[in-house]
């Protein structure tokens, strides 16, 4: 089992500070494994609401939850929101006897649910699959390629790999989707997907998925907020700055896990990736996640105007602005887009990441480096 340290570190430390914890994340991510490492689960403190016995010690929730201690995990809590007024009573208690870590697939309703009952009392903390800091900078390759679901890249075999993607896709938007209340044809949804992974790295435009599918663009907006909501998607905001250049206002879309967007492309092997028109496009997705995974920045944004310049990430730290380009090439050079960025956007530098070894300088402002070492170097040089 690869630990995951830096997850457990942030789950205590918020469990210290605050009365109940929020852990979602996308299913198959790894949120149960996590709270089993604080709570076993053949513990009476550890509920399951997919397992009837659990159910079953429910049926009285607030007799059942109240006479527990320590930390108290409920794992798929979405499956009962009716629970959410009782743990806020429970939460409410001096001396408070117990906390409770509540697990959950990120979705509007959670955490809609989650902040009106719970306003105050709950912290909540987003995961996601295995990132570089935790499988290895030697894995970029490998974590590229299958994404960061647990049992998406732990398979010795790359076929296995990809035949769990097929199998997780269809299961969640047959199943997953359903048991969250949204109520949209699987085959429907899994087309506008499809589209969106052949989009993947493009400024959003509903009209052709909303004219390909047959639905109004509203409809298609709400498909992409559901994607979203549930982590699968991330729409990157452009960032507007007060300038005569007319700029881009519609968001850039990013399927977020590499590997799923490569099976929604039909790319079983490395050799089908590097020769498909969105390999570039899925290197910067995945470098992207990356990075705002390790930075944490508090709003992450892309920087594009209609005459052509862009960045791909921008973002604050500390007091500082910096960007993010993302190159699949093999030794990139300084672009005029880099120079109107540094100039417009008042950055104090550039940092081109692309997937080769060395690192050197193009402009003073302007460094090109591995992943490898962005990721190591990341605390230091961005504050």
């Amino acid at each position: 089992m690869i630990p995951r340290i830096g997850y457990l570190k942030t789950i205590k430390a918020a469990l210290k500070r605050s009365r109940a914890v929020a852990l979602l994340g996308p299913r198959q991510c790894g949120k149960t494994t996590l709270a089993c490492e604080l709570v076993k689960s053949d513990s009476h403190n550890y509920f399951d609401l997919e397992d009837p016995e659990s159910l079953a010690r429910l049926n009285e929730p607030k007799t059942a939850l109240g006479q527990l201690r320590g930390i108290v995990v409920i794992d798929e809590v979405q499956r009962r929101p009716e629970l959410f007024p009782v743990l806020r009573v429970l939460l409410d208690r001096k001396p408070l006897p117990a906390k409770f870590l509540i697990l959950g697939s990120a979705s509007p309703d959670l955490l809609r649910q989650s902040s009106e009952s719970l306003a105050g009392r709950l912290e909540i903390i987003s995961i996601k699959g295995f990132g570089i800091s935790e499988v290895g900078i030697s894995q970029v390759s490998r974590l590229w390629h299958r994404g960061g679901f647990p049992l998406s890249y732990t398979p010795k075999k790359k076929i296995d790999s990809y035949y769990w993607r097929k199998n997780f896709i269809q299961m969640f938007l047959e199943r997953d989707l359903y048991q969250q209340g949204i109520n949209i044809p699987a085959v429907a949804l899994r087309r506008f997907w499809t589209m969106l992974a052949h989009q993947h790295g493009q400024i959003w435009n509903a009209a052709g998925p909303a004219g390909s599918l047959g639905v109004s663009e509203p409809t298609i907006r709400r498909y992409l907020d559901i994607l979203t909501g549930v982590l699968m998607v991330r729409q990157l905001q452009p960032w507007q700055v007060n300038i005569k250049k007319r700029q881009v206002k519609s968001p850039k879309i990013y399927i977020r896990d590499s590997g799923l967007l490569h099976t929604l492309l039909g790319l079983k092997n490395e050799s089908e990736i590097f020769n498909h028109p969105r390999c570039g496009a899925s290197w910067e997705g995945y470098v992207l996640e990356e990075v705002i995974g390790i930075l944490e920045p508090g709003e992450a944004y892309f920087w594009a105007t209609h005459n052509g310049a862009e960045i791909d990430l921008v973002f604050i730290k500390g007091n500082n602005r910096y960007g993010i380009e993302c190159k699949h090439m093999d030794a990139p050079t300084l672009t005029p887009s880099m120079r109107n960025a540094l100039q417009e956007l008042e950055l104090k530098h550039i940092t081109v990441i692309y997937p080769g070894k060395q690192r050197y300088k193009i402009h003073k402002q302007v460094s090109v480096m591995p992943l490898e070492t962005v990721i190591q170097e990341a605390p230091k040089r961005f504050s």
